[in-house]
Formats: C-alpha cells, sequence, structure tokens
C-alpha cells in the first residue's frame, strides 16, 4: 500500500489572510506561504494575526522548504514568526521581488543567515517526495507564481493569486500555456484562489485603472496624494508613468512605503532612481501642480501617513485645499470604519478626495468568475480544492467547478485545520490539526487568547472598579477604610454615592477569620450586584486584598 498524500491547509480557507498550506508525504513536508491575517475590530489591541504552526514545529525535521508564491503580507508576513519557533535551517524560495520584501522583513525582526534561495517561473526544485515547478500569474505585484507539485500520487497545481489579465503592468501575462500543457499531462487536484468567486465577469486590465488615473490627473491642479498598499509595487509604477506623462515628480510618504520603494528601484523594478524622489521640503514648495505624492494608509491604520495628514498630525507634509488625495484599494473586511473615518477627515481638511464608493481608482490583483472558469478549463483536474476565501467564497467558487463539470464527489470544501488525503485514486477528509488564531500583540506572540480578549472587551464595554482592602494580617480587621476606584464604569462627578456604598458593603463583608481569597471572591460578587442595582451595568471587579 502506498502513501498518501496529505494537504493540510494552516490558514487561509475560511477566511481573508493568513494563507499557509503544507504538503506531506511519508516523511517530506513542503510549506507553500506564511501570510498573516490583520485583526477585525472586535480583537483589540492585537497587531497582526498569524497561523498556528504547532504542526510543522512537530514534524521540523521533515521540513525540506518554504516555497512563498508572491511578496505582498498575506502571503509572507508570518514567516518571521514561523523562523523563530524552528529550530532546523530550512531553505527559503521565493522570486526576486519576493526574497526582496523577504529580506526589508527579516531585518526588521533582526533575522540573519536564512537560507534564502531564489527561484522563478523556469525552475525545477526536487524536496524529497517532490518535484517542484513554477508558472507566472498575472497579480498586483511583479514576479507573482503559481506552483506545480509532482508527487508520488499525481500532480497538484496551487494557483496561489492569480488573474488573467491582456495589459498587465509588467508586460508578463499568466502562462496558459504551461497550464494547458499539465492538463495535457493529466492535473490530479487544483488548488485556486476563491476571494472573488462573488464577482462576475473578468478582473478588469490594470490599463483600465490608469486611464481612470490619467483622467483625474488631468483634472487636478494641486497636489495629488496616492495612497496604496507599500507591497503594491505594480501600482506604484503605474503612478511614476502617469506622473511623468502630466509633469509631476514624485515623492514616497510612510516608513513602509520608503523602505520597498528603495528596495524596488534597487532591483530595477521602478522605473526611476532614488535621486529623483522628492524630499519633504520639495513636497511643500514645489509648485502643487508638479508634485505627486504615494504614501500607506488605504486601510485606514491609525499611524499610517495618511490616516496622519487626515487628522492634520503628520510630520512632514498637511492636507491643503486644492490637494486630490485617491485612495488606491478596497477595503478588508473589517477595515470599512478606519477608511470611511479617514475619508471624512480628509474631507474636512479641505481635499478633493477619490476613492471606491466613487470612481474606479483600483482594480483587484485577484480574478472574478470568468477567470477562475477560465482557470479550470485550461487545467482541466480530476479533483478540485477551493482555497483563500471566506467560508461563502469557498462554497461559490466550489459551485461554479461543479458547473465545469467537475463532479460534485471531488470536490471538497474545506476550513484550516481541516486535512486531505489523496491516495491518487480517491481523495477523502483526514483528521483534523491543531489550527488556530496566534495573536500578536507588540512584543508578545501567541500570549493573547479568547479569555484575554474577552476581558479586553468586558474593559472597554463596561469599564472596571478596583476596591483595595488593606488588612492586619493579625487581626483580620481594615487597617484603613477601603479604597474605591473606577475607569470607563460611571462618571467620577456622579460616583460618589455609589462610592459610598461600595465602602461599606467592603466594610460589612470584613470579618475576622475570613481568609483574603474567600474575601475577594465576597468583595467582587458584592460589589458585582451593588454596580448593577445602581447602573444597570456589570463593570470587572478586581479586589485586591493586602494583608499588611
Amino acid at each position: 500500500m502506498r502513501d498518501v498524500l496529505r494537504i493540510v491547509p494552516l490558514g487561509g480557507l475560511g477566511e481573508i489572510g493568513r494563507n499557509m498550506m503544507v504538503f506531506e508525504y511519508a516523511d517530506d513536508l513542503i510549506v507553500v506561504d506564511a501570510g498573516l491575517m490583520f485583526p477585525t475590530n472586535d480583537m483589540l489591541g492585537v497587531d497582526i494575526i498569524i497561523p498556528d504552526v504547532s504542526y510543522i514545529v512537530e514534524r521540523q525535521d521533515n521540513l525540506r522548504g518554504i516555497i512563498l508564491t508572491h511578496g505582498h503580507e498575506d502571503h509572507i508576513g508570518a514567516l518571521p514568526y514561523v523562523l523563530k519557533q524552528l529550530d532546523v535551517d530550512v531553505p527559503i524560495f521565493g522570486s526576486r521581488l519576493t526574497l526582496g520584501l523577504v529580506n526589508l522583513k527579516l531585518k526588521e525582526h533582526k533575522l540573519r543567515d536564512e537560507d534564502l534561495r531564489l527561484v522563478d517561473e523556469c525552475s525545477v526544485l526536487e524536496l524529497g517526495a517532490f518535484t517542484v515547478e513554477f508558472f507566472h500569474v498575472c497579480h498586483s505585484i511583479p514576479d507573482a507564481l503559481g506552483v506545480a507539485l509532482r508527487t508520488p500520487v499525481g500532480l497538484v497545481v496551487h494557483t496561489s493569486d492569480f488573474k488573467f489579465d491582456d495589459y498587465p503592468v509588467d508586460g508578463r501575462l499568466t502562462e496558459v500555456a504551461k497550464l494547458e500543457a499539465y492538463a495535457r499531462e493529466g492535473v490530479a487536484v487544483l488548488l485556486a484562489d476563491s476571494t472573488n468567486a462573488e464577482v462576475p465577469g473578468y478582473t478588469p486590465s490594470e490599463r483600465d485603472i490608469e486611464r481612470n488615473f490619467e483622467h483625474i490627473f488631468a483634472q487636478a491642479t494641486g497636489r495629488i496624494i496616492v495612497s496604496t498598499f507599500a507591497s503594491n509595487v505594480s501600482r506604484v509604477q503605474q503612478l511614476i508613468r502617469i506622473a511623468r506623462k502630466f509633469g509631476r515628480r514624485v515623492g514616497v510618504v510612510g516608513r513602509s512605503m520608503v523602505n520597498i520603494v528603495r528596495m524596488a528601484i534597487d532591483m530595477g523594478y521602478l522605473d526611476i532612481q532614488r535621486e529623483e524622489l522628492l524630499t519633504p521640503e520639495q513636497m511643500n514648495s514645489l509648485p502643487p501642480e508638479e508634485v505627486l505624492i504615494i504614501c500607506t494608509g488605504s486601510q485606514g491604520e491609525p499611524t499610517s501617513a495618511l490616516v496622519r495628514m487626515a487628522l492634520g498630525d503628520h510630520r512632514h507634509i498637511h492636507i491643503r485645499p486644492g490637494d486630490t488625495v485617491i485612495v488606491s484599494a478596497e477595503p478588508i473586511p473589517g477595515n470599512e470604519e478606519l477608511v470611511n473615518r479617514t475619508i471624512d477627515n480628509l474631507f474636512r481638511q479641505g481635499a478633493e478626495v477619490y476613492y471606491h464608493d466613487l470612481f474606479d481608482v483600483h482594480v483587484s490583483g485577484h480574478g472574478s468568475r470568468e477567470d477562475y472558469k477560465t482557470m479550470i478549463r485550461l487545467v482541466r483536474p480530476r479533483f478540485f480544492v477551493p482555497i483563500h476565501g471566506e467560508y461563502r467564497h469557498l462554497v461559490l467558487h466550489a459551485q461554479l467547478a461543479q458547473e465545469m463539470g467537475i463532479p460534485p464527489e471531488r470536490i471538497f470544501v474545506i476550513e484550516s485545520g481541516q486535512t486531505l488525503e489523496f491516495d491518487g485514486d480517491r481523495m477523502s477528509l483526514g483528521q483534523r490539526v491543531t489550527e488556530g488564531y496566534v495573536f500578536v500583540d507588540g512584543a508578545g506572540i501567541g500570549d493573547i487568547d479568547e479569555v484575554v480578549l474577552r476581558d479586553r472587551h468586558h474593559l472597554a464595554q463596561d469599564g472596571f472598579l478596583v476596591a483595595i482592602v488593606p488588612l492586619d494580617v493579625q487581626t483580620g480587621t481594615l487597617t484603613v477604610p477601603p479604597e474605591i476606584l473606577t475607569r470607563g464604569f460611571i462618571d467620577p462627578e456622579e460616583a460618589g454615592v455609589l462610592i459610598e456604598e461600595a465602602q461599606r458593603t467592603v466594610r460589612d463583608l470584613v470579618r475576622p477569620g475570613v481568609a483574603a481569597p474567600t474575601l475577594s471572591v465576597k468583595i467582587k460578587e458584592a460589589l458585582s450586584r451593588l454596580c448593577y442595582k445602581h447602573t444597570g451595568r456589570r463593570p470587572m471587579i478586581l479586589p485586591v486584598v493586602l494583608e499588611v
């Protein structure tokens, strides 16, 4: 009996971001992508979310390589955190721009001497039981790759993020001929991006969005400020080209934007020289009709350049009446409120603002339903697994595959943590593996869990009340009256009556012979009832019993 291929998604299925897929055969294991996800509004204080890689750590001696399909954060952002958990050296494969972005990220985390290996669409890797090939795909970043895995049980194609664009910014098309060649050979399993499974038609070309930018540039009389993802190197190149056409010079603002643009210039991905970039002084002193500023902040990130400009507290750039601001991105689910608030503040500053609801100033890097049909038609897989998307996207993509003639029993809609096993003839569900959100909060990695988040919600919604109770360790009586402190619970000016009654309640509970832990429980229960009686709210009660 031959071994089975195990397909183990550790993120990216049933959610947007956190993309990580494990392929395992016998004693060989490879990983495709190591992405992060941005927190939703209810994840208070959380900076980013990364995959739980316990499955990989437990098998790290079998890990033959980590393959990165492209340089977006949802595909490479978790890599430093993953590497810190491994005790073995592992080769990391990626395209030229991808590794350039990875290098920046590893330097931020003070990780050195990692084994980074360059690949392109012509590369072939031998990694244990796997032979790995690549094919170029159009996406909203140069050098994006899909992956073809030759395994002992058949050929597996992993599209990563893709679309079919006849006029990409870098002039490089998705490799249709290679996909057709794989189909003639026989593709056992196709794992395909599902992000835009709700969107009809084909995703518009980057050329279409360029026309819209040119229309705005032609009308603008003041400075133009464009916010986009720092890693969207293709969009930055578009803007450089359009700026030259309309006689504008280019400056970049925002730490990540500056770092990535400089790196992309050095590697030849941007048609501009470092010395051509405007300084902050030039952005403010040149005639406004000669200035284009490209910055971060398209998702309303609180510390980003655009948000600071919108609030009027950026140290270099202040929005002036007559400035034109273009927010060239759609909000990531959960960021809508932040983006809308930023747009409102830009209008308050007197800017003319173009954004996704008002004008087509962004085109997705992901294919739409017709792109997905084209991929299935080209590859003609025996089995199909939709990946990368929330659950509804996976289901809609599965329905599309069925319409394209793939039998429903050969289509598997799974979520992160649910494994698949494939023996060359049959695919079936395997055991679930340890999988879940790992929260990164400042320097803390994984020390925030659902209990902590629940406490933060409690504090945010109802505030807290602290009762400080000093006891004489000999007599068990109060040494001084108890002190009651509140924050975020009740207006201090209106709290007098409640605090006095809370002090009386605590005094009445103090009895000789009552141990401090028991007294803490009694105080917590009594003050909770008291607060609810007075206010109808239940703040977090924190008794602090001090034995002195």
